[in-house]
């Protein structure tokens, strides 16, 4: 066996076992954590091995019924098995400390932990329809049962359980459909037949769109969002940056796998849907998050934004070769997979810190937290390189990635004809406006959430969280820093899986747009610029502090009194400005209760504003669709009236219908 499938079958041997020493160790025992570590670890050394080029494939027949199992590791595969092997090695040390909670002390939680970071490592390894399918369900049942592990504490979960629950499953028979339907036009369910298999150009776009639709949800596309920002928040916080960090990453991955690999590229307006898709998830997602005040809410409609942005990636690659610019299309697929593996970086470190907030105050609402930098001074510093990492900024980790799909749009506007000519400049202005967009949302985030003065008794009260959160927080900070400042050390990695090593213009393309970067706005010395100017500035304020004069007098205050926390910025007040100038996209829900001193109805005791804002789409498509089902179920209470005579009488016509359809078919 080769470095790669050593490393699997030791991350899935090792998943296992730690799930078995899960329901006989202490409940506080570290043995789940640092078996899930130890799974990351196997993982990340076969999708490291994977990407530089050593594979295998493993068939074993006696496993599965029918199909039997598959396993192969390519460069592709190894690519989402690194980043989610990280992401575990992170979550898993974290929750080492985190999992103190009653709730999530119970055995049954502590075992499906591992046994969802083997499923989710074994998706990219499948290598049939069978196979892949056992794996991906395997997956989304192991995510639920860790979204609902906390049910009994708060109704929300259990309610965010059930649309998890029913949409992960319309995007599995979605998928499941796409790929019988493609297997029906094969020798076998092997994804080598599939390559081999010669569709109508009919039948291959009903698999694509199909296919698309499941894996667009499994992502947190619009209009297949709606279960994500529920589920995200509800799940424990290292669970919710397995979820965001790794497990969203794999409906990019189905996408290309399936449309790239079996398909073999496609008509150009499979990938026009797809840049379209991304482009309305990457605005639309952004906005959701720039009007929220729930911290992990927030960050959970930020994942849909960043999947949002690199299907803009895939969308605009399928374009360029499907046109025959086969360099272009190189070079905006690597900057979506780079995107993705920062993403993955920046995303499970901003859910980890929340998890920290949230674990020291028991509140996930931004208006009531603030002045969390003074007692929780590691975690304020986690979340503030997560939230530049995240907003596209220099020398932030989204930056490069962002910078390249920029690149790759802009020089595609001459040569992909009038699709191109079109798609392209908004392509670009979502790119923008998002990036934008993003940097007001995170500063929001962290100035509200961890600055000023605590507006509640509970962040008042606050304290830094356990050395094992800050060390998992730790892990995933280095990797911001790093992506950030050296991005060329996960470039040939990435340009392996893009499928572009082998062709030497799509290898030089790529080099060349990193070296534009790094040439004229090097991250590495954009990043030792700002040590240096920061270190700089506190110096300067140290030595001003020191040789100052100070005089104790109290200065006018127009009778106000000191400053308190009700004269802050809040994270409704802060985002109003942007709301007013998207409220026809957001329509946002305002109430103004007005309460009277009961003397007089002329002198006003309080006045209480509210503002929510619901999920447009949610609002306008899943409603209606929610009323119908109940008006059905309501309508079939009717026939159940309990009548064993009438039950029976259902029966009889059942059978004599379905007696008379086959006698009028034969």
């Amino acid at each position: 066996m080769n470095l790669a499938a050593t490393g699997l079958a030791c991350a899935v041997a090792v998943g296992v076992l730690t799930a078995l020493a899960a329901l006989v160790v202490p409940a506080r025992s570290a043995a789940v954590g640092a078996g899930t570590v130890l799974t990351g670890v196997a993982a990340m050394v076969a999708g490291i091995a994977a990407t530089g080029g050593v594979s295998f494939a493993m068939v074993a027949p006696a496993l599965l019924p029918l199909s039997g199992v598959s396993f192969t590791l390519d460069a592709l595969g190894g690519l989402f098995v690194a980043v989610t092997g990280a992401v575990a090695v992170a979550a898993g040390v974290y929750g080492i400390s985190y999992t103190r909670a009653p709730d999530l002390r119970a055995r049954g939680v502590q075992a499906v932990l591992p046994l969802f970071v083997v499923a989710m490592v074994l998706v990219p390894a499948a290598a049939s329809v069978g196979t892949f399918l056992v794996c991906w369900e395997l997956m989304a049942l192991f995510s639920l049962l860790l979204v609902v592990a906390e049910h009994r504490r708060r109704p929300e979960v259990a309610s965010a359980g059930r649309w998890y629950a029913v949409m992960t499953h319309l995007g599995f028979v979605s998928v499941l459909i796409g790929l019988m339907v493609f297997v029906a036009h094969a020798g076998d369910d092997s994804f080598a037949a599939l390559r081999e298999a010669r569709l109508s150009e009919g039948v291959a776009g009903v698999v694509f769109v199909v296919t698309l639709a499941g894996f667009a949800s499994k992502a947190g596309i619009v209009p297949l969002h709606a279960w994500l920002p529920r589920a995200h928040p509800e799940a424990p916080s290292h669970v919710s940056a397995l979820m965001s960090a790794a497990m969203v990453n794999l409906g990019v991955y189905g996408l290309v796998r399936v449309g790239f690999d079996l398909l073999g590229g496609g008509a150009r307006w499979w990938w026009l849907l797809v840049l379209a898709l991304g482009a309305v998830s990457a605005v639309y997602g952004i906005l959701q998050a720039a009007m929220s005040t729930d911290l992990k809410r927030l960050l959970g409609q930020s994942t849909t934004e960043n999947m949002g942005l690199v299907l803009v990636g895939i969308g605009a690659a399928g374009m360029f070769a499907s046109s025959g610019n086969r360099v272009l299309a190189g070079l905006a697929l690597v900057a979506a997979l780079l995107h993705v593996v920062g993403h993955a970086a920046f995303k499970t470190l901003l859910f980890l810190a929340a998890g920290s907030v949230l674990h020291a105050t028991g509140s996930r609402d931004l208006d009531a937290l603030g002045g969390l930098r003074p007692v929780m001074p590691v975690t304020t510093a986690a979340f503030g390189l997560g939230a530049l990492a995240a907003s596209a900024l220099p020398p932030g980790t989204a930056f490069v990635s962002e910078w390249l799909l920029l690149q790759a749009l802009i020089h595609g506007l001459p040569s992909g004809g009038v699709a191109a000519a079109v798609a392209m400049p908004v392509a670009v202005a979502v790119v923008a406006l998002t990036a934008g967009l993003a940097v007001a949302t995170f500063v929001k985030a962290f100035g509200v959430g961890f600055l000023a003065k605590p507006r509640s008794p509970a962040a008042a009260e606050a304290h830094e969280s356990p050395a094992g959160m800050l060390a998992g927080m730790g892990l995933a900070g280095v990797a911001c820093v790093v992506l950030a400042l050296t991005p060329g050390v996960v470039l040939p990695a990435i340009t392996a899986a893009a499928g572009a090593a082998g062709d030497p213009a799509v290898s030089g393309a790529v080099t060349v747009r990193l070296a534009g970067v790094t040439g004229a706005l090097s991250p590495l010395l954009l990043g030792l610029a700002l040590v240096v100017a920061v270190v700089a500035a506190a110096g300067v304020v140290r030595v001003v502090a020191t040789h100052r004069v100070r005089r104790v007098a109290r200065s006018w205050d127009c009778g106000g009194g000191p400053m308190s926390a009700r004269m802050e910025y809040t994270a409704t007040s802060f985002a109003e400005p942007l709301q007013r100038v998207f409220d026809d996209v957001v329509q946002p829900e305002l109430d103004v209760d007005v309460s009277h001193h009961a003397e007089s109805r002329y002198l006003v005791q309080a006045v209480e504003y509210r503002r929510k804002v619901p999920d447009r789409i949610e609002r306008r498509l899943y409603e209606p669709v929610l009323r119908l089902v109940a008006a059905w179920g309501q309508a079939g209470r009717r026939l159940a009236t309990g009548s064993v005579h009438r039950y029976l009488g259902y029966g009889f016509y059942s059978v004599c219908g379905l007696l008379i359809l086959l006698a009028v078919t034969r």
